[in-house]
């Protein structure tokens, strides 16, 4: 983080987001080329910054394959800025916006023969030929149809009249929280495998997941049958996400949340008298520290994650927060913290989701 505190002149209002694209290019290029070593390309995934344009010029110069994102309205957002793709969308299409699909990403996820049908229909009708991977479920139990309906759903899909069917793929360690591993990873393999042979298809493509495959791709227990990754929070944060740890020859200063302090007093760290839930319908539980420093500062629950982020500077306690308010206990920081000053945060992957997709906090793009 710049130091604000001795520039008399603020640049910028908060909250805000500083976003350091030249950080995010050295931790694209350090795992583009752990996962190059390996015979595995990647697919950068910029959702977690709302696509921001910065951020998908700095994964491009970083030697990523193709950019990702879940959203149709981010896809659109970097051809708008000029970007040429290809471009992956993650989030299995909806019938609805087939048309659009189609016409803004190169490549789609897919579990669903209806969808599919729809998409090469509109794919017909554009004159152009769409690309899809098709999700197994190996486990995590978000999309995908199960190992055993594959072998029929590629070969109806690969039917279908405009699209390409480009490979399988798999998820994981999302919301069942399932780690990539030999077990799973040999399932994805072997469904391939079975696949091309009742179909006759290459199927090129082998999707082995997101960042969470970075572990067993580095201890060197990934079927060489798997050649592509799905990588966001490694890319952006620097975090080996089955357990938060830095990952490998990244940083993790990457981004950075700032707030500022609109009060500063010596209050009780328990609340007096009668208590009931908080704003948000949950009832919080609080620590005894006696009379302590407190500071609030202008973002909220509606911003952020409030749990989700770590203060920059020792000595500062994220208590909790309000839509609109973020308690901090600053008893034992290293300096005096004052009405005005700014105080900075690094954020996890929910607290940066939210960050980067609030209207209210500016987001700062600091080159260097």
């Amino acid at each position: 983080m710049i130091d604000y505190h001795k520039i008399k002149t603020v640049r910028f209002r908060t909250p805000r987001l500083e976003i350091y694209p030249e950080r995010i290019r050295h931790n694209t290029a350090a795992i583009v080329s752990q996962c190059r070593e390996k015979g595995v390309a990647v697919a950068s995934v910029t959702k977690v910054t709302s696509a921001h344009p910065a951020v998908a010029r700095a994964m491009v110069a970083g030697g990523a394959e193709m950019i990702a994102d879940s959203r149709i309205e981010n896809l659109w957002k970097l051809r708008q800025a000029g970007f040429t793709g290809p471009f992956m969308l993650l989030r299995l299409p909806t019938m609805s916006r087939a048309a659009e699909v189609v016409e803004v990403a190169d490549i789609s996820l897919n579990s669903s023969l209806t969808t599919m049908q729809a998409l090469a229909e509109a794919a017909c009708m554009q004159k152009r030929t769409h690309r899809v991977i098709i999700m197994i479920d190996v486990g995590d139990l978000r999309e995908g149809v199960w190992p055993d309906k594959a072998v029929e759903l590629v070969k109806q899909a690969a039917a279908l009249k405009g699209l390409e069917v480009l490979g399988l793929g798999c998820n994981l360690a999302c919301y069942g929280g399932v780690i990539p591993s030999e077990t799973n990873m040999k399932l994805l393999v072997d469904t391939v495998k079975a696949c091309r042979a009742a179909s006759g298809l290459a199927l090129p493509v082998v999707c082995g997941g997101n960042s969470s495959g970075l572990p067993i791709l580095a201890e060197g227990r990934l079927p060489a049958e798997v050649n592509l990754f799905r990588v966001g929070e490694a890319i952006v944060l620097g975090r080996n996400v089955i357990d938060r740890s830095p990952w490998q020859g990244t940083r993790q200063d990457t981004v950075i949340a700032v707030a500022e302090v609109i009060e500063a007093e010596v209050k009780p760290s328990m609340p007096i008298g009668d208590r009931g839930q908080d704003a948000f319908g949950e009832t919080q539980e609080f620590i005894d520290r006696g009379l302590r420093r407190r500071v609030i500062c202008n973002i909220g629950r509606q911003d952020v994650v409030v749990d989700g982020i770590t203060p920059v500077e020792d000595g500062i306690i994220v208590l909790g927060g309000s839509s609109d308010h973020l308690l901090l206990d600053v008893h034992d920081a290293k300096r005096d913290i004052k009405v005005g000053d700014e105080i900075a945060f690094y954020p996890g992957y929910g607290a940066l989701l939210a960050l980067s997709t609030s209207e209210y906090v500016q987001k700062v793009v600091i080159e260097g």
